[in-house]
C-alpha cells in the first residue's frame, strides 16, 4: 500500500516517464518538475483543509484545486 501523498499524480508521471521530485511535510505532499522546458509545482493544503495549489493549467499563473485536486490536476496533465 501506498502512504505517500498525491499517488495518482506521481503514477501518472512515472507512466510518463517525466522526472520529477516529491517531498513529504506535516501530511502534505509536493510535487515539483520540468515539462517542455518550463517549471510545475502541486502543493497540497493541509488535511484540515481540504485542497491544493498548482500551476498546471498555466506555468506562470498559479491556482487553487478543491477537494477533488488530484483528479481536477490529473485531467489538465492527461491533456499535455
Amino acid at each position: 500500500m501506498d502512504t505517500h501523498r498525491l499517488g495518482a499524480i506521481r503514477a501518472f508521471l512515472e507512466s510518463k516517464r517525466m522526472p520529477y521530485r516529491y517531498y513529504e511535510e506535516a501530511g502534505c505532499g509536493s510535487i515539483q518538475f520540468e515539462h517542455r522546458g518550463l517549471s510545475y509545482h502541486i502543493w497540497e493544503y493541509p488535511p484540515e483543509e481540504p485542497g491544493a495549489q498548482s500551476n498546471v493549467r498555466s506555468a506562470g499563473r498559479t491556482e487553487d484545486f478543491g477537494p477533488d485536486y488530484e483528479r481536477e490536476i490529473l485531467e489538465i496533465l492527461k491533456t499535455w
